[in-house]
């Protein structure tokens, strides 16, 4: 399927299915998505004047919607968003709101809104091809020909967003659901998408810096794909974030040569960009690990040498979430967690669409070293988990026969596997681009090209 910004919805659309109903069926067959298509396929589709393969596929697209928004995972599962749909399910206005504020703040929903108001402005009628265009504009994507814009459309006018039938904005209902001024959404989504990137990785990295300047924008070129004219870094993306009041710049004044700006975030961008990063990061994990999230990475590493087991293998799952948000992925199950290992490892699956492959399976392990036979544990459970890219992490040492080894997987069976110590862990505490550098280092090929 071609690369999109804006989650594919075919057959997942308020015309075709009720948003209670396949929420009561994913909450019966939740587990097991046969059944789940089964029971979406009875309910909904098993009368259209199609081919029996063609019924089990727009009962599979429906599924594939529901995981695209948000609301279940691949075994047809409600995600922790899905369950807080799942309980507004006998309040209509309550559920549509949900998820249309869902759509608005998490899934580029703003910049859609945005978008049809400038096309409004200047008098463009809203087709999809030129809407296409105009997302284009500012590096957000979908496939051509794709319904993606129209679906969530549909869902944002059973929130009020939308004039029934129509592109146009209900500007009433729009600040209630977004949580922010007309004024403050225009002038998040006018920005270029250079200046967004540049936003977003430096919410990524959770802390308040300084960072300098030439860090986060190779880390929003790693994570994004956008590519900055460094020269010209100041006055194309610095001065006019820091007139917005985004970021606060400050000039170094030791040393020779030229230096670069430190950059740190203002209240504002903590406000308006970095809490609903974080909160919605914090939907995608356990209610135990919500306090460590919101806590810099210094701190997480102190947890980690708890003398509480509980703590320590919260504190190793908080680890791998941290370094999961530096490139923007996005949480999807856990193969181990620290209870069973006595705090001592956790395994996660993360996914995203913006680095060069979508499943990343990252395993921390609080230990002295890491061993040739932990890291090749980790190559076979990567296959058999159909993971894309591996991350071994360690608290302690990693021993070089392990980093040979590491290197002979990426070289021998295509492998991309990236090792990280406790060296790089404390580097990250002050350089966000400690860890892009240990990947592009160990597995270039994991991260888009920038040149």
């Amino acid at each position: 399927m071609p690369k999109s910004d804006l989650p594919f919805g075919s057959e997942f659309s308020p015309s075709q299915i009720e948003l209670a109903e396949v929420l009561d069926l994913a909450k019966q067959h939740g587990g097991d998505w046969k059944a789940f298509e089964a029971a979406v396929r009875a309910r909904y589709f098993e009368s259209y004047p199609t081919s029996d393969y063609n019924r089990g596929k727009l009962a599979n697209n429906c599924k594939l919607g529901m995981i695209a928004y948000g609301i279940i995972d691949r075994e047809a599962r409600l995600t922790e968003f899905g369950e807080k749909l799942w309980q507004l399910r006998g309040n209509t206005d309550g559920l549509y709101a949900e998820l249309g504020r869902h759509i608005l703040l998490d899934l580029h929903g703003l910049a859609l809104v945005q978008t049809i108001q400038d096309m409004d402005a200047r008098g463009e009628a809203v087709t999809l091809n030129k809407l296409r265009e105009w997302l284009q504009e500012q590096g957000i994507l979908f496939p051509r020909g794709g319904k993606h814009p129209s679906i969530m459309r549909l869902w944002l006018e059973k929130a009020g967003v939308f004039i029934p039938g129509k592109w146009r904005i209900n500007e009433a209902r729009l600040p209630n659901l977004a949580g922010a001024s007309s004024q403050e959404i225009e002038r998040l989504a006018s920005l270029t998408p250079e200046q967004r990137a540049y936003l977003k990785a430096l919410s990524n990295t959770g802390a308040a810096g300084p960072y300098p300047s030439n860090d986060i924008e190779r880390l929003a070129s790693a994570t994004y794909g956008v590519k900055f004219d460094e020269k010209n870094l100041p006055k194309s993306v610095l001065y006019p974030l820091e007139d917005a009041g985004y970021i606060r710049l400050t000039r170094a004044t030791t040393g020779r040569g030229a230096k670069p700006f430190q950059v740190e975030p203002t209240r504002k961008l903590a406000a308006q960009v970095v809490k609903p990063l974080i909160d919605a990061i914090e939907k995608q994990a356990r209610p135990e690990l919500r306090g460590l999230l919101r806590k810099p990475l210094t701190e997480i590493l102190a947890a980690i040498d708890s003398e509480d087991r509980n703590q320590r293998g919260l504190a190793l799952e908080a680890l791998a979430f941290h370094l999961m948000r530096l490139i923007y992925l996005t949480y999807i199950a856990t193969r181990l967690r620290g209870a069973a290992t006595g705090g001592a490892e956790v395994d996660l699956i993360f996914e995203g669409s913006r680095l060069m492959f979508s499943r990343w399976q990252i395993q921390c392990k609080h230990t002295a070293s890491v061993s040739l036979d932990d890291v090749a544990k980790e190559v076979g459970l990567l296959r058999y988990f159909g993971s894309d890219v591996g991350m071994v992490v360690s608290t302690g040492g990693i021993d070089p026969k392990a980093f040979e080894f590491a290197k002979m997987a990426r070289r021998e069976m295509r492998q991309p596997l990236v090792l990280i110590d406790r060296d790089v862990l404390w580097s990250l505490t002050r350089e966000p681009t400690a860890l892009i550098d240990a990947i592009r280092n160990q597995a270039p090929e994991a991260l888009i090209p920038t040149n």
